[in-house]
């Protein structure tokens, strides 16, 4: 007999972050706010970059294209899921769920990478400054930049393309708020042990990649810092990293719990969680934990501040 792919021809149901009539408006206006700050805050660190000479260094050259992605990122799953709180069909196409899953995933890895980038930056700042023009030219950080976006892109057309052979023949309402792998692959009637094995080697890779070069140039980093013998030199030359270490806890953290374990320990109410906390509010943090920690962040800010009144 014949299986029919029943979410190809008529889509799937986003449930959202919860079924209870009573707090759609709630969550709508939280979530409202959130994406706005985080686009303002975002836009804000942009602006100040490319408005102050003195921030046109590659640290700040990676942060405000992490900015640019932050705002991408959040873009990707946060206005559907605005429509979806207000809305009664909560529906998304075959299509547009599969859009969806690429340009999340996309925006995520490179998200990691540029991250990873930063932490580079970082390692020759501190480890090998007298090399350091040399080393992190403006043709090299382009490079990193553009590495970045086409390891992320590959790694999302690979995923989307596994996704869209699956078939959907029962259910159709995914228990999330965007087209997530997980929730949807527990959606399939076909065998996905072997699509399972393919995502989570596959997103080992490449999640793990930037990851273990984070871990590198921080440990590369602790070492350099400990042979400073005056206590006033390692606070300084830690201080430079703390904001980007806190980036990555959170991010990393919350990316771990989701993605790297089995499908059978899915747990959707964890999960949207989980998946809240990089998906919305690491990027709304970004932006206060740049500026709030940075001398020169807030010094940019100010002089934009003055621009924009002047």
């Amino acid at each position: 007999m014949e299986t029919k792919n029943y979410s190809s021809d008529s889509g799937f149901i986003l449930l959202g972050l919860s079924s209870n009539p009573q707090l759609q408006k709630p969550l709508f206006a939280i979530f409202l706010i959130m994406y706005l700050v985080t686009v303002l805050g975002n836009v804000l660190i942009i602006l100040a970059i490319h408005s102050d000479p003195r921030l046109h260094t590659p640290m700040y050259f990676f942060l405000s294209n992490l900015s640019f992605m932050d705002i991408c990122f959040t873009t990707v799953t946060v206005p559907k899921m605005l429509v979806n709180l207000l809305s009664e069909t909560k529906a998304i196409s075959f299509l547009g769920c599969l859009v969806q899953m690429y340009f999340f995933m996309a925006c995520g890895n490179t998200d990691s990478y540029l991250l990873a980038s930063m932490a580079i930056d970082r390692l020759v700042a501190i480890c090998h400054p007298f090399h350091y023009n040399r080393v992190m030219n403006p043709r090299r950080c382009l490079l990193m930049l553009l590495g970045s976006y086409t390891i992320s892109h590959l790694h999302s057309l690979l995923r989307v393309l596994l996704m869209s052979r699956l078939s959907f023949c029962a259910s159709h309402v995914i228990k999330h708020f965007f087209c997530d792998t997980q929730p949807v692959l527990k959606l399939s009637c076909s065998d996905t042990s072997s699509s399972q094995i393919v995502v989570m080697t596959e997103t080992l890779a490449v999640i793990a990649t930037p990851f273990l070069c984070i871990l590198f140039s921080y440990l590369r980093i602790i070492v350099t810092v400990l042979r400073i013998p005056s206590a006033a030199g390692k606070w300084k030359a830690f201080s430079t990293c703390s904001s980007h270490l806190t980036i990555v806890a959170l991010f990393y953290g919350s990316i771990t719990y989701v993605y790297f374990r089995p499908l059978s320990m899915y747990s959707v109410v964890k999960d949207r969680v989980a998946t809240v906390m990089y998906t919305v509010v690491t990027p709304m943090l970004n932006p206060f934990i740049y500026s709030l920690r940075n001398k020169d962040m807030k010094r940019g800010l100010r002089k934009l501040r003055d621009r924009i009144h002047s």
